[in-house]
């Protein structure tokens, strides 16, 4: 993954406060909840300025090579979510989809790591990505009490989490890392940019959710329809990969250990 060109040179904070010595950073305002917010906010709901433009004949190579590896991804993940859940190609199977994800957004030109304006400085989106992530995680988790109360929901999640207790969980650990890494540089990354704005949020959390969708379960095409989202606001605000790929990996390394012991 390339270093961004959105953002141009980072900001500087000229002017001090009381309190503060001349030529430092003006210390923030607010408590630590509003600063908090501020942070998180600037990595999902402000956009940073970018630059980096594809030409027409990139782009359209970018289209091609995007839905191309879209179509046959989305079959092979459908593929492997319907394999027998003792099997022991899964894992094997997961890391051929996550292949297919790789291949296709490096093909398809190139990516950016992205960047979020904090305390008038251009920076990584490392900490608000992963409080954002923590926080989804906790939702998901106060849900599933509610819907192992409702059966057909209730099996839906059992079928997939039938896969961690079938299989080693340091294996499938490393296979959701690699997987969840690979869904965002193609979905966030190859995919958004190959779509015209002001859609690609909504374009890529529609793909998202039906190459899921394929594998026959509900519950996570409803996921995938909320890391979508966020993510796909993640992507447009920072420029970037790196909010994104944070957050899923909080989220997904959450349910992963956590939701075996609701269910």
């Amino acid at each position: 993954m390339t270093s961004p060109t959105d953002g141009g040179t980072p900001m500087t904070t000229s002017s001090s406060e009381p309190g503060s010595r001349e030529g430092e950073p003006a210390r923030p305002e607010g408590g630590i909840a509003q600063r908090l917010w501020t942070q998180l906010s600037a990595g999902l709901l402000d956009r940073v300025p970018r630059e980096q433009r594809d030409t027409d004949a990139a782009f359209h190579r970018r289209r091609v090579v995007a839905w191309t590896t879209l179509a046959v991804g989305a079959v092979c993940l459908a593929l492997t979510l319907r394999m027998d859940r003792a099997s022991p190609y899964f894992t094997l199977a997961t890391l051929g989809v996550a292949c297919i994800w790789f291949v296709g957004s490096f093909a398809s030109g190139k990516l950016h790591a992205g960047r979020i304006s904090v305390s008038g400085q251009m920076r990584r989106p490392v900490w608000p990505p992963l409080i954002l992530g923590a926080v989804l995680a906790t939702v998901f988790v106060v849900g599933a009490f509610i819907t192992r109360q409702i059966p057909p929901l209730a099996e839906q999640a059992n079928n997939v989490l039938g896969f961690a207790e079938e299989n080693s969980l340091l294996l499938l650990a490393v296979a959701t890392l690699i997987n969840g890494i690979a869904e965002e540089f193609f979905f966030r990354g190859a995919l958004y940019a190959s779509v015209k704005e002001p859609r690609q949020v909504l374009v890529t959390t529609v793909a998202y959710v039906v190459a899921t969708l394929l594998t026959g379960n509900v519950m996570l095409a409803f996921a995938a329809a909320v890391i979508g989202v966020v993510t796909g606001l993640q992507r447009r605000s920072t420029g970037g990969l790196v909010a994104p790929i944070i957050t899923h990996l909080t989220w997904s390394m959450t349910m992963l250990f956590v939701l075996p012991l609701i269910f």
